[in-house]
């Protein structure tokens, strides 16, 4: 399974397992994330610090974590973040959209504060 989930009373993290995050399983990712959703969790934590591409299809389900996380008064927000999945968020200017933080423990903060 490319992705593996813990979840308390307010929040989840999504630790993805995959080395890409493609089209062949950002639909898994997105179906988690609707799944947290619909259950209360609207704080979600997505650590990326295996991961070393993504592609646009992987953009698009982490833009949905967004926008459900945001439709609900939460937060959404990205972990250790390789290079070059930075590089790409970066060059498709989504840093100025999401919460990044260096790492799981920073992402949990922002959600306390």
């Amino acid at each position: 399974m490319d992705f593996q989930t813990i979840q308390n009373k307010f929040s989840a993290v999504i630790k993805c397992n995959a080395e890409k995050l493609t089209a062949l399983n950002a639909t898994e990712l997105k179906s988690e994330l609707l799944i947290l959703n619909k259950n209360g969790i609207n704080n979600i934590i997505l650590d990326l610090s295996s991961t070393k591409y993504c592609d646009s299809s992987g953009l698009s389900a982490i833009l949905s974590g967004n926008r459900l996380c945001k439709d609900t008064n939460g937060k959404f927000i990205l972990c250790g973040m390789q290079p070059s999945v930075q590089k790409v968020i970066q060059i498709a200017q989504l840093d100025k959209v999401l919460l990044l933080t260096t790492t799981v423990e920073e992402a949990h903060q922002a959600i306390e504060n």
